[in-house]
């Protein structure tokens, strides 16, 4: 009787670290998907939406999400110290009160070009690592904030600024902390993620063109690893060991601006972008015998154009809104769209995703809205929806986070915590 007890403890223990312990280390989670392994989650919510935890104002202004290990909480904003505006790293604690604070350089604080952070800090066990929308590279010590080096990427390569500045994450692969870079050098690079020395420096854009603002994506296709990386103008897939090119293809639209990570699967790479010219596509990958990656264009579908909220895959269909401002569903290998819908009380508007535990979380950009989405390929299915509590200006771009029972939303200067496990 005692061994079954201490059985039956054992599998409700495992549940609870599994729900409560787990963390998210990088933007879109580890494996960059925005799939969430939270399981036990409420299925519905009150008109007013789950109980609000907490809420915190002193992040500073921007549009980046959170990272969360263990009992801390990562995440930057725009602040003013002393008349100067900073791109300040913040942890906080499970309850939301401030552990430390440290800047990462100057802020982006041109009033036309929406002002504030873009970024979401990467963690890697006692360190966090951030990019800032002027190009400033830094790992921190996790615990104290301990600024340990920094770099300004764009300046090292005598890099064109993108036109919105910066809005991708640093990722973290083995011992390499990879970027972005863009310009007429190199079209990404590996720091030492120890020192912040280049350990490589991947072949240029030919034309020399800015970097996208997509955060690099790790995949792996038949044994071999790629990061996937984008300028305004193509797709490049790199060795993450070596720097070495296995495949570029060109990927444009009318305004050379890529937002949305690539999703890999079953031997193809799905993208999608926005704008004039936007569309999504899926391609097909094969082995060279030299050791590259042939690229073949299966299908092009104009009406799945996103343009930055990220979209899921969810089974064999990926999920997101276009650049209209509609949910949308697109068998991921045939390219035919399941929905382009409205919903009928124009709540769900264009906005970030993410997926957990069977549904999607939505925050959409315009109205502070949260909603809670059935994953049907063939129709909109709305369960769910509320407002955040505090009008304020400028849109919400940054990804809900849904981790350890919890939802993390952040919307201008405030971040908001959510209890969203069922009871």
């Amino acid at each position: 009787m005692f061994r079954y007890f201490l059985c039956a403890l054992t599998i409700v223990l495992f549940s609870s670290s599994t729900l409560l312990s787990a963390d998210w280390l990088a933007f879109r989670g580890a494996d960059g998907n925005g799939k969430s392994p939270d399981t036990g989650l409420l299925k519905q919510w009150s008109p007013g939406g789950p109980k609000l935890l907490w809420q915190a104002n002193y992040i500073g202004y921007g549009y980046s999400g959170v990272s969360v290990s263990g009992d801390r909480i990562y995440i930057s904003g725009n602040v003013v110290r002393n008349e100067q505006a900073l791109t300040m790293i913040f942890c906080l604690d499970k309850d939301g009160k401030l552990i430390w604070e440290q800047d990462n350089g100057p802020a982006h604080a041109e009033a036309r070009l929406y002002p504030g952070t873009r970024g979401t800090p990467a963690i890697d066990g006692d360190f966090v690592y951030d990019i800032s929308p002027l190009g400033e590279v830094a790992r921190f010590h996790a615990t104290t904030g301990e600024k340990i080096w920094n770099r300004n990427v764009l300046t090292d390569y005598d890099a064109p600024m993108p036109r919105w500045h910066l809005g991708h994450s640093v990722v973290v692969v083995g011992d390499h902390l990879i970027t972005t870079v863009g310009g007429t050098k190199t079209s990404a690079i590996a720091m030492n993620k120890q020192t912040g020395e280049t350990v490589w420096e991947a072949a240029p854009v030919t034309d020399g063109a800015p970097t996208g603002y997509t955060t690099p994506y790790i995949f792996e296709f038949e044994g071999i690893r790629v990061v996937a990386v984008m300028s305004n103008v193509s797709v490049l897939g790199l060795d993450p060991n070596t720097g070495k090119t296995l495949f570029t293809f060109p990927w444009r639209n009318d305004r050379g601006v890529h937002c949305t990570m690539p999703i890999y699967y079953n031997g193809h790479l799905f993208l999608t972008t926005g704008y004039d010219g936007g569309v999504a596509k899926l391609f097909r990958l094969a082995k060279n015998s030299d050791g590259t990656i042939a690229t073949t264009e299966v299908w092009s579908e104009p009406r799945f154009n996103n343009h930055h909220g990220g979209v899921v895959l969810v089974g064999d269909h990926v999920y997101g809104t276009n650049h209209g401002g509609s949910w949308c569903s697109i068998n991921v290998m045939t390219g035919d769209v399941g929905y382009v819908s409205r919903d009928p009380e124009r709540k769900a508007g264009k906005g970030s995703v993410l997926y957990a535990d069977g549904l999607l979380y939505g925050l959409t950009e315009n109205d502070r809205t949260v909603l809670l989405i059935k994953p049907e390929p063939e129709q909109f299915v709305l369960l769910s929806h509320f407002e955040l509590p505090n009008e304020v200006t400028g849109p919400s771009w940054a990804h809900p986070v849904v981790i350890g029972g919890r939802m993390y939303l952040r919307h201008a200067q405030y971040l908001y915590c959510y209890d969203v496990k069922a009871e």
